[in-house]
This record gives structure tokens, C-alpha cells and sequence, in this order.
């Protein structure tokens, strides 16, 4: 009787096993969340100090060819709306007679706006940069110059002009500064050619700089991208830590290059300010302006930092799918 009921217990057990106990929540292991690129390392301190300096040279640059643009194109706004006619000593002539002559002449034109003519003292005066002062030029035939200033609107007739001083006073010729103007312009695109081929140049050591950051950062911690590359990881996704790790280097070395050279530039300009009676500044001001490069210089800056931020990244980015695609 009791193996009967011993055998119907056992099928009962097989046909309603009894439920397992609730195993007991395994421990949550902790979390090391370390970056593939490390944040504060020397290697990237040194980057941005690179940068620091290559942005700080780039700006100085944009604000040197800012400013040698905007006073060529003063100066070339200043020389086109005068004229100069240059009387010479003649022999039979009167000078005098023909200085006044040839400012009548020049007062008859429509669009001349106003007419000076040099005396004798002031015609001298103009050699003394190059003849220096205190010297008797009484024996020289000196010329003499008549200012002539032109409106804009309507341009005067400078053919018809030096047409009738070739007629009634022939010792006189009148100059309107075009080789003057085409040699300025051609200096002015001259310095910013320069300027800007300095800056590509800065930007291609900006470029190599973080390139061999990168792959100094990469064989640094090659164990780790070549562990994360066979278990599957995207190279997107590796790329995309250096990427964004040189970005910020790159925004931190711009701003303070760039916040540098603004605030240089803000310095001086108003010490332009400060100096401008002295006649040192004075001469200053008259080949720089007043030394302000303007709202749009400092765009250009601004804009030149975000530029060299990208172009880390993107160096980065680029030198990390290389790299990647030699990891077999």
C-alpha cells in the first residue's frame, strides 16, 4: 500500500513539479565609463597651445591685411579726386603768368570743385623730405604746382583739359596720378595675396599639428581601438570620440589665440586714439587710418577660430578612418 501511494506521489511530482524559488537580483556591476581619448593629457595641452599660437599669427594677419586694404583704398579715393598740373621754368615764359594761366584754364572745366595754386615757398617746401631744410633754391628752376580737386558727379573732362594747356601754355602738363593709382592697387592685392597665402600656410601646419596629435593619441591607446574595432564597434563611432575631442581642443586653442589678438587690437587702437595729436601719430594715421579694423575684422577673427575648430575635427576624423582601415 505504501509503494502505491509512494509511486502516486512521484507522478504527482513529475506532472506538477513544485515552482523554483525566485532567484535573488543579481548585483549590478559597476559602470567605468573612461574615454577612448583621454581629456586632460600633455600631448593635449601642447595642441592647444599650437593652435593658440597659429590662431593668435592668423588673426594678426586678417587684421594687417584689413588694414593695408582699407587705407590703399582710402588712399586711392583721396588721389582720384585730385589732379596736379606742374608748370615748369621755361625759357622767354613767366612762370607766374602761366600758374595763373593754367588755374583759370582749370576753373573753366565743368565738375573741378575747387583750384589752389602753390606759391614759390610752398612748391620748395614739397622738396624738403628729400633736399632737407635751410637750403637757397632760388638758382633751381623749382616748378610750381596747381591743385585741381574734382567732383565726382559729373566727372570732369581731363582730355579737354590738357588740351587747352598744351595750347596756351605749353611749359605746363597736367598729371592725373593713374601710375600712382595702378602702383597702389597693385601693392594693396600684393599684401593681400601675401596675407592670405600666410594664412593657408598657417592652416596647413594647424592641419598637420593635429594630425600628429591624433595619431599620437591613437597609438597611445591603440589596445583599446583595435579591442573596440574587432567586437564590432563602427569605425563612425570611434572616429566620432576623436572628432569631437578636437573639436574642443581646437575651440579652446582658437579662443584664446583669437581673444588675444582681439584684445590686442582693441589696445592699440585706442592708444591710436590716445597719441592722435602727436605728430608721429598723425603720420600713422594718415598711412593706417585710425588703426580699427572694424566690425568686420573682428567677424573675420571670430570666424577664424570656429574654422580652425572644424579643421581639427575634421584633420581628426580623417587620420582616425585611416588608421582604422589598417587594423586587420
Amino acid at each position: 500500500m505504501s509503494t502505491i501511494d509512494d509511486d502516486r506521489r512521484m507522478q504527482q511530482y513529475y506532472d506538477n513539479p513544485p515552482m523554483a524559488e525566485a532567484a535573488a537580483p543579481a548585483e549590478e556591476l559597476p559602470r567605468f565609463e573612461n574615454p577612448i581619448v583621454p581629456d586632460n593629457t600633455v600631448g593635449g595641452r601642447a595642441l592647444i597651445a599650437v593652435i593658440a599660437i597659429m590662431t593668435f599669427l592668423a588673426a594678426l594677419t586678417t587684421g594687417a591685411v584689413i588694414l593695408v586694404h582699407s587705407a590703399a583704398g582710402d588712399w586711392q579715393s583721396e588721389v582720384a579726386r585730385e589732379v596736379t598740373i606742374q608748370v615748369r621754368v621755361a625759357p622767354g615764359r613767366d612762370i607766374d603768368t602761366d600758374v595763373l594761366r593754367s588755374a583759370e584754364l582749370a576753373r573753366k572745366v565743368p565738375g573741378i570743385a575747387d583750384v589752389r595754386a602753390y606759391s614759390r615757398d610752398e612748391s620748395a617746401r614739397l622738396l624738403e623730405p628729400w633736399l632737407g631744410t635751410g637750403l637757397k633754391l632760388d638758382d633751381l628752376p623749382v616748378p610750381r604746382i596747381v591743385v585741381v580737386r574734382l567732383e565726382t558727379d559729373p566727372a570732369p573732362d581731363l582730355t579737354e583739359l590738357r588740351r587747352a594747356l598744351a595750347a596756351e601754355v605749353p611749359a605746363a602738363s597736367l598729371d592725373d596720378h593713374r601710375n600712382f593709382v595702378e602702383r597702389m592697387r597693385t601693392m594693396a592685392n600684393t599684401a593681400v595675396i601675401g596675407g592670405l597665402t600666410i594664412l593657408a600656410l598657417m592652416l596647413l601646419a594647424t592641419v598637420l599639428s593635429v594630425m600628429f596629435a591624433t595619431r599620437g593619441a591613437m597609438v597611445a591607446n591603440r589596445t583599446v581601438i583595435e579591442v573596440l574595432h574587432f567586437i564590432g564597434a563602427r569605425k563612425g563611432f570611434i572616429a566620432g570620440h576623436f572628432q569631437r575631442r578636437f573639436f574642443r581642443l581646437g575651440l579652446q586653442g582658437g579662443a584664446i589665440g583669437g581673444g588675444c589678438a582681439l584684445i590686442l587690437f582693441a589696445l592699440v587702437e585706442l592708444a591710436s586714439r590716445w597719441l592722435l595729436g602727436a605728430a608721429a601719430a598723425a603720420q600713422f594715421v594718415a598711412l593706417f587710418g585710425t588703426f580699427s579694423i572694424g566690425f568686420l575684422g573682428y567677424a573675420a577673427v571670430a570666424a577664424q577660430v570656429v574654422l580652425i575648430a572644424l579643421v581639427a575635427a575634421f584633420a581628426s576624423r580623417a587620420t582616425v578612418n585611416r588608421m582604422l582601415e589598417t587594423i586587420q
